[in-house]
């Protein structure tokens, strides 16, 4: 999906990972190129390079594109397989929206939706009020969060608990794995962008922290509230309001769980511990 960088180039990176993790089998669809309402705005490169791996030069992709569209992908998936597929959204809701819209049904059928994104009880960091992935498609974000699947957001609520300090990263530097030497090509990219306009002490780890919470929930701390997506044009669009009645009990949207606190230690050593076994 768009997102740090355009669709194609995300769609060139997915085809890179599957085969550095050694997993070719797995296959990689094209999904939205923008969001519902408004174009693609422009990657961030000042962030994350111009290919959104940290302008490593990495070689081209061997691997064939899946001619399916990634809302096809989607709905096939859970439709064969009802009550097991768990969903794992790492950037902007478009695709998981566009499903929806599609097959509705998909909703009844999906054992649950894990998204990295949102925010509820800190501030953003694409806009003061929102987190990039829903900032930049809320409508989408709307749909998804809306649907009758269960819904956990790992957001900043918990991910900018999680740092990967400087001495984290030279471990996983000095790891001989594909996975992690692919990191150590892309990741001083980032890490300097961090440094310079965030704080010297590592970076916040976010998509990665799904996985984490569905291989480690005990790790984490969680919240069931009902949760409005701003949609509006003003400086809120794209935060993620709780709504609370008179008493201060949550109504009034479809409850959507939030992880609010984290053993941030141990996710840090699970996920090293994971590169050095080679994934």
């Amino acid at each position: 999906v768009f997102g740090n960088v355009a669709v194609e180039t995300a769609t060139t990176n997915a085809r890179r990972l599957v085969e550095i993790a050694g997993r070719d089998e797995i296959p990689v669809c094209r999904g939205a190129a923008r969001s519902l309402t408004r174009p693609f705005p422009g990657a961030v490169a000042h962030v994350h390079g111009a290919d959104g791996q940290g302008d490593a030069g990495l070689a081209a992709p061997s691997g064939a594109e899946d001619p399916r569209r990634a809302t096809e992908f989607i709905i096939e998936t859970v439709l064969a397989h009802p009550g097991e597929v768990t969903l794992v959204a790492l950037g902007p809701l478009t695709n998981l929206a566009l499903a929806l819209v599609e097959r509705p049904e998909i909703a009844r059928h999906a054992r649950q939706v894990v998204c990295m994104g949102g925010n509820v009880y800190v501030s953003g960091n694409a806009s003061p009020a929102a987190e990039a992935n829903v900032l930049s498609d809320p409508e989408a974000a709307d749909i998804v969060l809306s649907a009758e699947w269960p819904v956990t957001m790992c957001g900043l609520d918990v991910t900018h608990r999680i740092t990967m300090t400087p001495a984290d990263l030279e471990r996983i530097f000095r790891i001989s794995t594909p996975a992690a030497q692919h990191l150590a090509r892309i990741v001083p990219f980032y890490r300097a962008f961090y440094e310079a306009n965030v704080s010297g002490d590592g970076i916040y780890v976010h998509d990665s922290t799904t996985i984490s919470f569905l291989l480690h929930p005990d790790a984490f701390e969680t919240e069931t509230l009902a949760l409005q997506v701003d949609t509006s044009d003003g400086i809120g669009r794209g935060k993620l309001w709780p709504r609370r009645d008179a008493r201060g009990q949550s109504a009034g949207a479809r409850a959507v769980t939030i992880c609010r606190d984290v053993d941030a230690r141990r996710v840090v050593e699970a996920e090293i511990a994971a590169l050095e076994r080679g994934l």
